[in-house]
């Protein structure tokens, strides 16, 4: 089982650079985010980031906070996520991976979290506040169950970057910017040297993340990298349009993703 759903993920980066869209799961409603996973695989989207509704988001900017506290409002938890995204399953093929916080692992019990994300086809886990050191908390039930901790390596990480890439599996979320999620005027950050620490270390694909809004910038990190990801600019207009934000979610996605296969050699 491990090796199938890593296998899901690695394919995401097997046609060139990938795009990763973030979206968070149950705003404005759980049915349009099953739409919008329809939608965004079918305008080019190579893997899905859904971000589990928590109430203290600590990595998270003002946007995505916003898009949680409207999903919470909504009815959403963590139970009808898995029921949605087990219905999307039906059609979605692309991997799926939750952005979540250790906290809703450990209320919801590691074991039965993990069940349900293989019941529900969930490839893998993007736990923010997991440090390194203490990916000891959930690795030997998410090996268990064949599901991938995707590794977040930061600016800060400096002299860790080759331990934790030699660890990682899945692919590695590359931290653009200090500070938290939200879209960005210039992305300062030397990501180039940082990828290129990752790729001494390890073959697992790298994207990045952490203030991508325009199709150029997108087409630079890719360069840069295996993918970009792309959460705020894309939870931004499901806050403005609401459930008639999928038309617009997908042209997005169509042009984010010829940007970023731009950067194919």
């Amino acid at each position: 089982m491990n090796n199938q759903k890593h296998e899901r993920i690695a394919r995401a980066f097997a046609h060139g650079k990938a795009f990763i869209p973030f979206i968070t799961g149950g705003d404005p409603s759980l049915e349009v985010t099953k739409e919008l996973l329809i939608a965004m695989e079918a305008a080019g989207a190579d893997l899905v980031e859904i971000g589990l509704p928590f109430s203290d988001p600590i990595a998270e900017g003002e946007v995505i906070q916003e898009a949680t506290y409207r999903a919470l409002t909504a009815g959403c938890t963590t139970d009808k996520l898995f029921d949605m995204v087990k219905e999307a399953r039906k059609t979605v093929q692309i991997p799926l991976v939750f952005l979540t916080y250790l906290n809703s692992v450990f209320s919801y019990g590691k074991e039965a979290f993990m069940k349900r994300c293989v019941e529900c086809g969930v490839d893998g886990l993007i736990v923010p506040d997991l440090p390194y050191e203490e990916k000891g908390e959930i690795r030997d039930v998410c090996r268990e169950y064949g599901i991938a901790i995707i590794s977040l390596i930061a600016p800060t990480s400096k002299e860790r970057i080759m331990a934790i890439a030699q660890e990682a599996e899945g692919f590695i979320y590359v931290v653009s910017s200090l500070g938290v999620t939200g879209v960005r005027q210039e992305i300062t950050t030397n990501v180039a040297e940082m990828t290129k620490m990752v790729r001494q270390a390890t073959d697992v694909p790298c994207a990045i993340g952490f203030g991508i809004s325009r199709p150029e910038q997108a087409a630079q990190m890719a360069r840069a990298s295996d993918g970009a990801i792309v959460g705020s600019a894309i939870v931004r207009m499901v806050g403005e349009h609401g459930a008639a934000c999928i038309p617009l979610v997908t042209e997005y996605v169509k042009k984010m993703k010829a940007a970023v296969m731009t950067a194919v050699e």
